[in-house]
């Protein structure tokens, strides 16, 4: 395996991202902003919230304010 997104669906409107690992062959390669980039596109096209428990995602999620629209606020 090259690289994986581990998730959970909470509730139909809400996705738990709990991990995500690529492995160091892609190193450099943005895979992994890649795959928080599908997912997020997949919550916007499915009006799903996403809870970014995962570190790595947590901190992409930081790093992109144009992300927020899809981000779980309790």
């Amino acid at each position: 395996m090259l690289a994986e997104m581990v998730y959970n669906m909470a509730a139909p409107d809400k996705m738990i991202i709990e991990h995500t690992e690529v492995n160091d062959k892609l190193k450099g390669q943005n895979v992994g902003k890649q795959l928080v980039h599908h997912a997020v596109e997949f919550a916007r096209t499915n009006n799903i919230k996403i809870i970014p428990l995962c570190p790595f995602t947590n901190s992409v999620f930081k790093r992109t304010p144009a992300y927020s629209d899809v981000l779980f606020k309790s």
